[in-house]
């Protein structure tokens, strides 16, 4: 296993195994021993080279059209989902990638159970669809606040219910049998936790309103919620302790600094695109002779 492959490892969350937010830091940027600009510029590479690769596994998983991919962003306000997919995704063909961004519930998503909205959003065969935010709102901003339970109605359910252990653990399995179903059947899936401290969210909040340019990004929502900072860290150790399995798995990625945060996803995006095993579709002898006829044609011309 090379240097990369443990690096991406470290990150991962281990099927089966109680997850600790403790034993994984927001601050995270590699070896200390080294000089942090040449930290920086191995970043950069790296990323500047897995950008250009995913371009052709891409096109590749485009080709094969047998697997579609589906990658999934949560985390804290101010973590820098967008710009992570905006980065990472840069040489990706816009025909090929769809980007959805799950906000409040709507009053016709209410009325359907609570993987309905992201099931009708689903990449097709070949294609590469990013979540920013998922179903797994519902065991974490609804962990968080359960009285939003009573919006969606469930029989035998009250607002006051959705504190048993049963119900998480319920929602827990049926996020795992959604998963593995969309595995069988042809979408492999990856998830990134962006963990970020909550140090740094503050910093990050005090750009947006001290940056008038960076106002738009502000609400005074994202304040409120920075309030309930610690039940956000318990529900996600739950969340990805019950839910980081072998064939959809998590990883948490440190950040603090964004050139961090781009490098590894873009690496962990790679690795998991070639190691479907794509090939280039096949011709058959009649496409073939076809292709040397048409050869001759233009030739003669």
């Amino acid at each position: 296993m090379t240097d990369r492959n443990k690096l991406i490892e470290k990150f991962r969350v281990s099927p089966g195994k109680k997850f600790d937010l403790a034993d994984h830091d927001p601050d995270w940027s590699g070896d200390k021993d080294v000089a942090v600009e040449k930290r920086k510029e191995y970043a950069k590479e790296s990323l500047t080279l897995d950008v250009s690769e995913l371009a052709e596994a891409q096109e590749m998983l485009y080709a094969d059209n047998s697997w579609s991919l589906l990658v999934i962003f949560q985390a804290m306000d101010a973590a820098g989902k967008d710009s992570t997919i905006k980065h990472v995704m840069s040489g990706i063909n816009p025909q090929g990638c769809q980007v959805y961004s799950f906000k409040h519930p709507s009053a016709e998503e209410l009325d359907h159970d609570f993987l309905w909205r992201c099931n009708r959003a689903l990449p097709e065969r070949g294609r590469i669809g990013i979540f920013n935010r998922s179903y797994y709102e519902e065991v974490l901003i609804v962990r968080v606040h359960p009285e939003l339970i009573g919006a969606q109605r469930i029989p035998g359910v009250q607002p006051g219910e959705a504190l048993k252990k049963e119900f998480w653990e319920h929602r827990y399995e049926d996020i795992n049998s959604f998963e593995r179903h969309l595995t069988r059947n042809g979408t492999t899936i990856v998830k990134f936790f962006l963990n970020i401290s909550k140090k740094e969210q503050r910093k990050r909040f005090l750009k947006r309103i001290d940056e008038p340019e960076k106002h738009w990004k502000f609400a005074a929502s994202d304040l409120h919620e920075r309030n309930y900072w610690d039940d956000y860290m318990r529900a996600y150790e739950d969340c990805l302790s019950a839910t980081s399995t072998e064939h959809a798995p998590w990883y948490v990625i440190p950040a603090d600094h964004k050139w961090v945060t781009r490098a590894a996803v873009a690496a962990i995006l790679n690795q998991t695109i070639r190691g479907l095993g794509l090939k280039w579709p096949q011709i058959s002898p009649a496409q073939a002779a076809e292709i040397a006829k048409a050869r001759e044609e233009l030739k003669g011309e």
